[in-house]
């Protein structure tokens, strides 16, 4: 039987969870980002946070600014960080291809440094049902590749576990987007060491999606 992507990333987040990012590790390049989706949310906004990790920084600051958030990440050992270090928001177990919730139901969602961990055959249905859980004019902050690839690293920060990647170019990324009536507001590239990843913020349209793109 082959490797269990999803398998390999839970286990490696497991391992290596707090290696990856501490309790009181600052937001840093997080803080811009969360700015700005803070403008744009209603009082007392309902969020999605997609591969929300231990919770620190985007659950633990929309959640201390009023909002009520929801994280999902397949990682048993960052949910139960999650919970214990951002008690005010609600946290599930779960492969966010699987999670089926209810229609038009948040705000925002946001999804960092996380659809890249998943199959990538499963990335256009979990865009998909972004744009149904968002309401109108909900909006979506999200990093993907910027380059075409997939692989895995052992030893992975330098620690024991191994982590795996699969992605598609930004250009697939735009046009997934679009097709399930995400507007693409703006697109930025973020570095990361000789490589890095594209930023998309993205709007939900009033109207149906555009299956001519």
């Amino acid at each position: 039987m082959g490797i269990d992507p999803t398998e390999v990333v839970r286990s490696g987040y497991n391992a290596l969870s707090r290696l990856y990012r501490g309790d009181d590790d600052t937001s840093g390049q997080y803080d811009g980002w969360l700015d700005d989706l803070l403008a744009c949310l209603p009082e007392r906004g309902q969020v999605l946070d997609v591969g929300c990790g231990c919770g620190v920084p985007v659950a633990r600051r929309l959640s201390d600014a009023g909002h009520q958030v929801t994280g999902v990440d397949v990682s048993d050992v960052q949910i139960e960080r999650a919970r214990a270090l951002v008690p005010g928001a609600d946290f599930i177990r779960a492969d966010a291809t699987a999670l089926d919730l209810p229609d038009t139901s948040f705000d925002a969602v946001v999804c960092l440094y996380a659809l890249i961990h998943m199959p990538l055959d499963r990335q256009p249905r979990l865009l998909e049902n972004i744009a149904r859980w968002l309401r109108p004019g909900g909006r979506l902050l999200a990093t993907t590749g910027q380059d075409a690839w997939t692989g895995s690293s052992d030893d992975w920060l330098g620690g024991t576990a191994t982590m795996w990647w699969s992605q598609t170019d930004a250009a697939t990324y735009r046009a997934w987007l679009q097709r399930n009536g995400l507007e693409v507001t703006e697109q930025q590239f973020v570095p990361d060491g000789g490589s890095g990843h594209a930023l998309f913020w993205a709007r939900k349209r009033s109207g149906p999606p555009d299956l001519s793109v």
